[in-house]
């Protein structure tokens, strides 16, 4: 099993090329921090012995990306799955964010998504199924004042996954989407669970019980994967709620949670 994880060298990242050296999958790690990428790929090889290639890449950036692709087939790799765990969050209000800042949530999270699962689907291994994961999140359930770009950005994500799901259907490819609520991946990420108090830690999963569970679903052809039973009903309930009616909740909860931050 080949295996390309995006944003390897981050918290989810390395959890999740942890737990996929442990099944003895072989890796190709790739993330904007080449010396994190170093360090992770230097101990999997020497704990589980499995085979682990990486390229540093900002996946945003049009020259970094061809490099990447370059790399790949000059080295004839072919994927069995596609971990697209890269992804960008600027914590604060819409307007006092800068427009860069708004622009590379969506930049990361979409675009460069969409571009390295067409360039993969066209390295994938010949006559073998393919698994992609997105990875989106339990904010892509809700409309999130406060946070309005990185859920409408995680939004399309799920929707893309969705489609792709049934678009690829016939070509053995499964595809799932991943959404989890809060991930202690960055100190910005852990400041921001903090100051939510009782509903950061009741939203908040473990990274590496997440990534065990989260490829043993991907592997078994699931759609969606939705980390804790209390994630999973306040996604059934956003489904039932007027969304309008959501926005306001929520507004009111980010903004208490501003207030403590």
């Amino acid at each position: 099993m080949n295996v390309l994880i995006t944003g390897a060298a981050g918290g989810f990242g390395r959890a999740t090329a942890n737990e996929c050296a442990r099944l003895g999958y072989n890796l190709f790690l790739t993330d904007l921090n080449e010396r994190g990428l170093i360090c992770l790929k230097q101990g999997l090889e020497r704990q589980f012995g499995v085979t682990v290639a990486a390229k540093a890449c900002d996946l945003t950036e049009t020259a970094s990306f061809d490099d990447l692709l370059e790399f790949i087939d000059e080295n004839g790799i072919r994927f069995d799955m596609l971990l697209n765990i890269a992804g960008l969050d600027h914590e604060g209000a819409f307007i006092s964010r800068s427009s860069d800042q708004l622009a590379s949530i969506v930049a990361l999270n979409d675009v460069a998504t969409v571009r390295i699962t067409h360039s993969i689907l066209k390295r994938r291994r010949t006559g073998k199924p393919f698994t992609i994961v997105f990875m989106s999140s339990l904010a892509s359930m809700f409309p999130m004042p406060v946070k309005a770009t990185y859920a409408a950005s995680k939004r399309f994500i799920l929707d893309l996954s969705f489609a792709l799901r049934h678009e690829l259907k016939e070509q053995r490819v499964n595809v799932m989407a991943l959404c989890p609520g809060g991930m202690v991946t960055t100190e910005e990420a852990v400041k921001a669970i903090e100051a939510q108090g009782f509903w950061g830690d009741i939203t908040t999963s473990p990274l590496e019980i997440v990534a065990r569970k989260m490829l043993r679903r991907a592997t078994a052809g699931k759609s969606i994967y939705i980390p804790g039973i209390f994630n999973r009903c306040l996604a059934f309930l956003g489904r039932l709620v007027p969304r309008s009616i959501v926005a306001a909740v929520v507004f009111r909860r980010w903004s208490a949670t501003g207030k403590n931050t």
